[in-house]
């Protein structure tokens, strides 16, 4: 897995902080396509080449980002839903008797199913995190500035790490040239490079898909395991993914984006575990107040490209002629 970029670029300027989460990247690039003329046109454009997550952010991630932004467990933001722990679909427990930076912790089986009941400013301050480094980096400011902000919030200028916009989600999903085996106008119906409607997945004793295929996604309750009719899977285990990599951008859970869409409330697409086909569809998009927090409901997050090897050089020449000035 690689780190985020913010990890990778601070190891060429300084000793960087030990980083408890990686994310696992694609890249997606055609920079410049146009926007998918089913929709009227209105989204999948993107003028610039950008990485988005493999898979929706874990439990497991989730979990160290709560012991490390909220050690002593006050839960002053709200990060932590107590349903995570009560409900059999959610996948971290709270300990108040545990040792500060240990009191959140992973249910068994669940550390790599995705994370849900997370709202979007709990989504908003993980990136915020991922942004500042890791560690005892800030959730209230970076990517999104949260710290006394009563408006609409908006991604600031240099973010890093972020959720991504409607389009660049859109296209990570949907998106194949024809020239590459796309559909004739470069966009499939379904994010598993199908305009088939999917196969409903099936879930073993632990969670992982059982019947994993090409185009087969989690959704309309199939996927029955810890006593629940219906439930979230082991991220990328349905084998399914678009044409840059991604997995699980139909079904598991609503993934939420950076849209506005109604007054305060903010985009989700994909579909979750609980929904029919039509949810996964990329006709289909949903909207939500960005506190929402359900069982349906995560995400994942997205970043600048990799830097290119020139880059980096040209990053490091400059630390050492930085250095020796000193």
């Amino acid at each position: 897995m690689k780190l985020p970029l913010v990890s990778l670029t601070l190891s060429l300027l300084a000793t960087p902080a030990f980083a408890v989460v990686n994310i696992d990247w694609v890249d997606v690039g055609h920079a410049g396509n146009a926007a998918d003329p089913s929709t009227g046109s209105l989204y999948g454009a993107v003028a610039y080449a950008y990485k988005i997550g493999k898979y929706e952010v874990t439990n497991a991630q989730y979990t160290a980002f709560l012991n490390a932004v909220d050690p002593s467990g006050a839960n002053a933001n709200g990060i932590y839903n107590s349903n995570m722990g009560s409900d059999a679909r959610g996948g971290i427990s709270f300990n108040v008797a545990a040792a500060n930076g240990s009191k959140y912790t992973i249910k068994s089986n669940m550390g790599d199913k995705p994370v849900n009941y997370v709202s979007w400013y709990d989504a908003a301050r993980f990136t915020n995190w991922l942004h500042n480094g890791q560690g005892a980096g800030s959730t209230e400011t970076g990517a999104y500035t949260l710290t006394g902000n009563t408006g609409i919030i908006t991604k600031n200028v240099g973010a890093t790490v972020w959720l991504p916009s409607e389009d660049e989600w859109y296209k990570a999903a949907y998106y194949q040239p024809s020239g590459a085996g796309g559909d004739t106008d470069n966009y499939w119906l379904y994010p598993t490079q199908s305009n088939t409607v999917p196969t409903v997945a099936t879930a073993n004793a632990t969670g992982d898909v059982s019947n994993p295929g090409a185009n087969v996604a989690n959704y309309l309750s199939g996927a029955d395991w810890n006593a629940q009719n219906g439930n979230v899977t082991t991220v990328g285990s349905a084998a399914a993914a678009n044409y840059f990599g991604t997995a699980d951008q139909g079904g598991n859970v609503w993934e939420w984006n950076d849209a506005v869409i109604s007054g305060s409330s903010r985009g989700l697409r994909g579909g979750a575990w609980d929904v029919d086909e039509g949810n996964l569809r990329s006709s289909s998009r949903l909207d939500l107040v960005p506190s929402g927090e359900y069982s349906g409901v995560g995400f994942r997050v997205a970043s600048v490209p990799e830097p290119s090897a020139w880059v980096l050089t040209m990053l490091f020449s400059a630390a050492l002629v930085t250095r020796r000035k000193r």
